[in-house]
């Protein structure tokens, strides 16, 4: 008899172990998934953190109106960093441990993704879709790593030298940022067999351009690489039409921002920049742009921009990868259904993306825009 009922019991305890399994499952309940994301939004990238966040809630509030993935609503959790990553360690610790997050996803900036990485990972959190274009978010591999924007390094080495060609262009300059960011610039470019002539940095945060520019016209550059952010890219060509210096400038998504012709008008007009998700306008020729880009400034009041679709492109990958999942939701059944996942081009233009498990970067495909008469327009379409 106590054999019998031990048996019975046993059995009813492997019955349950899936369910205690999935209860275990970190940020996962019956009726809620809790995803964290670590934005700046109070130092030098703001106005890309709230806008990514804004893109975030809005694509969220939708599915959350639809019932939800597998009957679970999303939780999203912001921490500011203001772009420190002794702050992102601090966030991250915050989402991880204390909120208990079951993946982190669009978190922005290069450093702070790699300041938080290992904490994530210690507690089998997910990197979902970070904002930045490091390779770091792929390589080397890790089981917790999914990455969607195509490298900061890829972009320049494809896009160089077509431009270059196009152009005609006779002597390759490269003015960059000293850092990971400015570095991934530089070496797109080296890597791009186009012959660099000079070189000019500036360390993060610098408002003053006057040398650099003055170097690079002296060294007579006709096209120039910009390893430059928002106001860094604004600075020097400013600095460089006042001298009247005209090379043409190639920069990268980083720099793929409304802000650049925004905050300088008319001068920045002919800037280059190498992207894939096309900023949002609200009299876009596309209707399904022109109607999302209305129904973002209703919720919002004010203009979406590209990091509004960014954040709006990263929470439909994450859905889509929870949906199919299914609804024993896991890391394990997270990474089983990313790991065979194909997402289709989306409404702002982007490449489809494919992921396996051994390929956790969606694409490699990058375009081409040029700023003509204050606002971004395609001029090349894809290339690998």
């Amino acid at each position: 008899m106590k054999f019998t009922q031990l048996l019975t019991a046993a059995a009813a305890a492997a019955l349950m172990l899936p369910v205690a399994q999935a209860q275990k499952t970190q940020g996962v309940s019956k009726s809620e998934i809790v995803v964290g994301s670590i934005q700046d939004l109070s130092g030098p990238l703001a106005p890309f953190g709230k806008q990514a966040r804004n893109g975030m809630l809005l694509r969220v509030e939708e599915l959350n109106e639809q019932g939800g993935v597998q009957g679970r609503k999303i939780k999203l959790l912001f921490e500011d960093s203001g772009y420190d990553p002794r702050r992102a360690v601090l966030a991250a610790q915050k989402l991880v441990n204390q909120d208990q997050i079951f993946a982190m996803a669009g978190h922005i900036g290069t450093a702070n993704n790699m300041a938080a990485m290992p904490i994530q990972f210690q507690k089998n959190v997910i990197n979902f879709f970070p904002l930045t274009a490091a390779r770091e978010m792929y390589e080397p591999h890790h089981r917790l790593k999914y990455s969607f924007a195509v490298p900061y390094f890829d972009q320049i080495k494809v896009m160089l030298p077509l431009l270059v060609a196009e152009k005609k262009a006779q002597k390759v300059c490269v003015h960059y940022q000293d850092d990971d960011f400015g570095l991934e610039i530089l070496r797109g470019a080296e890597a791009s067999g186009v012959a660099i002539a000079e070189k000019t940095t500036f360390k993060r945060g610098a408002t003053e351009f006057s040398s650099q520019v003055a170097k690079l016209k002296s060294s007579g550059c006709d096209f120039v690489v910009m390893g430059t952010l928002i106001r860094e890219t604004i600075g020097t060509i400013g600095e460089s039409r006042k001298t009247g210096f005209n090379p043409t400038f190639l920069g990268s998504s980083g720099a793929y921002t409304d802000l650049i012709h925004r905050l300088g008008p008319k001068f920045t007009d002919g800037f280059y920049a190498a992207m894939t998700v096309q900023n949002p306008y609200l009299d876009e020729a596309s209707q399904p742009i022109r109607f999302w880009a209305n129904k973002y400034k209703t919720k919002f009041n004010e203009d979406p921009t590209v990091f509004s679709a960014y954040g709006y492109i990263i929470m439909d990958g994450f859905i889509r990868a929870a949906d199919k999942a299914g609804a024993n939701l896991t890391t394990d059944s997270f990474i089983k259904a990313m790991d065979s996942m194909t997402i289709p081009p989306d409404i702002f233009g982007s490449a489809g993306a494919t992921f396996t498990a051994t390929k956790r970067l969606g694409s490699t495909a990058v375009r081409l825009s040029q700023i003509q008469d204050g606002r971004w327009r395609v001029v090349r379409d894809y290339a690998q």
